[in-house]
């Protein structure tokens, strides 16, 4: 289950209740089943904050969206000092595929939420794009952008 990532190493609180390990989440402040989804998740969630220096108060974990017409979860959403969308960030298990479906569902998400950057990441492999939400064009990035 807890597969090595392409992420810097970090401590995590790993239990076993029952027959299920969990995993303690920061942000939350409490312990989640532990999928492979959630072990990305939580590794990029560490990396923003102790690597890029987003601060923990700016960033949501599984907020509620509406799209169009639908109710969408995004799994991580960061918001600028002003409490605006600044980023949203899609996580996969490592096994996925980050294909165009994976990126078109996070494009989705930032054309509701007028966010200025995406992500998407499954633990091996990271994109992240800035977005020109006026003239509607994207810019790959090498990495996630430093908290502004």
């Amino acid at each position: 289950m807890n597969k090595k990532l392409n992420f810097p190493s970090f401590e995590f609180r790993i239990e076993k209740i029952g027959n299920k390990l969990v995993i303690f989440d920061i942000l939350r402040k409490k312990s989640v089943r532990l999928t492979p989804e959630e072990w990305v998740r939580q590794h990029l969630i560490r990396y923003l904050i102790e690597i890029r220096h987003y601060p923990k108060s700016m960033i949501k974990v599984e907020s509620g969206l509406k799209y169009n017409t639908l109710l969408k979860r995004s799994d991580i959403l960061i918001f600028d000092p002003d409490g605006n969308p600044f980023m949203v960030v899609e996580c996969k298990s490592p096994d996925s595929k980050l294909d165009d479906k994976v990126i078109h569902q996070v494009a989705a998400y930032s054309y509701s939420l007028k966010v200025k950057y995406i992500g998407v990441s499954n633990g091996m492999k990271h994109f992240c794009w800035e977005i020109d939400q006026k003239n509607r064009s994207t810019l790959s990035l090498n990495d996630f952008p430093e908290y502004e």
